[in-house]
């Protein structure tokens, strides 16, 4: 019999129940995986990224104490593994050009609502995939994970300035696809 409760389930895997990781696999690696792939530039990194999430969720299942829900948890471990791999394999310095305008951290972020009624869940999924390794990390961070722009300069060791400037950045490109994607329908 498998336990329904969350803090159960965490509980049973914590104990080393091989059923109960299972399910807390089946149960949150789909939602997990929309947000690897938002991280990662293709389908198979989005997978790599999914696996070495969960080994990591599954070796620290036992400091999950119950007092937020799990699946937030399982997120934040996810995004971390995510920061690793970019600070591992992505540190392009040289794309994070500062620009000459000034934003501030009340930028308001795309209205995914807006956005989803116009495109494709999976067109939208590539668009962020194709933006660089450092502009797809500070979208992400600031717009899905709701950090500031400070909280996302001190992860990624850059300057607040960048972490803005790559906002910007990334958001001057992601409209100019989704534009072209919704006026260029002929």
């Amino acid at each position: 019999m498998f336990p329904d409760n969350d803090k159960q389930l965490a509980m049973s895997c914590a104990e080393g129940d091989s059923a109960a990781f299972d399910r807390l696999y089946h149960r949150y690696a789909p939602k997990m995986l929309v947000v690897c792939s938002r991280y990662a530039r293709d389908r198979d990194e989005a997978h790599d990224l999914l696996q070495e999430g969960f080994i990591r969720v599954f070796e620290q299942i036992h400091t999950f104490k119950g007092a937020g829900s799990l699946e937030g948890w399982i997120r934040r471990v996810i995004v971390s593994v995510a920061l690793a791999n970019y600070q591992r394999h992505h540190a392009e310095r040289s794309q994070t050009k500062s620009l000459s305008a000034e934003f501030t951290d009340d930028d308001q972020p795309f209205r995914a609502e807006e956005i989803t009624a116009q495109i494709a869940f999976d067109d939208m999924l590539r668009m962020i995939q194709q933006l660089t390794p450092a502009y797809r990390m500070v979208f992400n961070l600031y717009v899905f994970e709701g950090m500031k722009h400070h909280e996302i300069a001190e992860q990624l060791g850059i300057s607040e300035g960048t972490s803005k400037s790559n906002l910007a950045q990334a958001r001057r490109i992601l409209q100019e696809r989704i534009t072209k994607v919704m006026f260029d329908l002929s």
